[in-house]
């Protein structure tokens, strides 16, 4: 399916098995393991995402890029000795449809394999070119009313998170996991400086308008990330010290990534009747800074 297609080969990058993709706008790579999104390029620009150089390899999950966490986010609404970021991450997909669109763009479709407890099917279509757009649908073919949490776990390379910014948050409610799950207001843009516990954030945005701007003045990149079919989106910096429990995280790596997570997750849980379906869509596009 993929051999017939210019701009779309199998390889590896950073070491891991990947789809290769090449079009006139971008160039991505893509691990069948989880579904995972593991670079963008767009022309012109550094790689959109961040992919830690410690990562595990399979079937350990990857770190970095772009994880599909589903059926639950986290592990919420799950026992405590559930897989973190739930069951699909560490599978093997498969690519299910491939086109060349007439300017170049490519079209994906990617589905893991049926996991026997969960009565639900999961669809992945990206759409690679200027831009990069995913989609995530799920249906439930059950007989019963199924609830279930999901995000796609975004990590954004960034050059300097200290002097990193997000817009689109301001006035919003988020629960503050550092702070077992407190509620408090955004004022103003997200940065690492919040005077209330500065240095690090895992927060849960509830209610976002679904349009974000994440400004790398480091890098002098500004990403724009829009999602459909959310109402959270997940704020993660792990910083200085918190990192340190992460054995495929590199110490300094959170100064070189900002994770948008956009997500059904808190109190944004899907709720699918039998036969009905839910969409979770996210759009990534890049430009560079420019100052007024």
């Amino acid at each position: 399916m993929t051999a017939s297609i210019p701009g779309l080969r199998f390889g590896e990058f950073q070491g891991l098995p990947a789809l290769l993709v090449q079009t006139p706008f971008s160039r991505a790579a893509i691990s069948l393991f989880g579904g995972h999104v593991l670079s963008w390029i767009p022309n012109g620009f550094d790689d959109v995402l961040w992919l830690s150089p410690l990562t595990k390899r399979p079937p350990d999950p990857i770190r970095g890029g772009i994880p599909v966490c589903w059926p639950y986010f986290a592990r919420q609404g799950q026992p405590a000795d559930a897989p973190m970021h739930g069951l699909v991450r560490t599978l093997q997909w498969q690519v299910t449809h491939a086109q060349q669109n007439a300017d170049g763009e490519i079209v994906l479709a990617l589905t893991p394999p049926e996991v026997a407890e969960v009565p639900l099917t999961l669809l992945l279509t990206m759409r690679i070119g200027r831009a990069l757009e995913q989609a995530l649908t799920t249906v439930n073919l059950g007989r019963d009313t199924v609830r279930f949490t999901q995000a796609l776990h975004t990590y954004f390379r960034v050059a300097d998170a200290d002097r990193t910014t997000v817009s689109g948050l301001d006035g919003l409610r988020f629960a503050d996991k550092f702070d077992n799950f407190n509620q408090h207001t955004q004022r103003g843009d997200w940065n690492l400086q919040d005077v209330r516990d500065p240095g690090r954030s895992d927060r849960i945005y509830a209610d976002t308008a679904g349009r974000f701007e994440l400004v790398d003045a480091a890098g002098a990149r500004r990403v724009t990330l829009t999602t459909k079919g959310s109402r959270s989106l997940v704020v993660w910096n792990p910083g200085a010290e918190w990192i340190k429990t992460f054995a495929d995280l590199p110490p300094d790596g959170w100064k070189h990534y900002v994770c948008l997570e956009a997500a059904n997750c808190g109190g944004d849980v899907i709720e699918l009747a039998t036969d009905d379906s839910h969409v979770l869509q996210q759009t990534i596009t890049c430009a560079p800074l420019t100052h007024h």
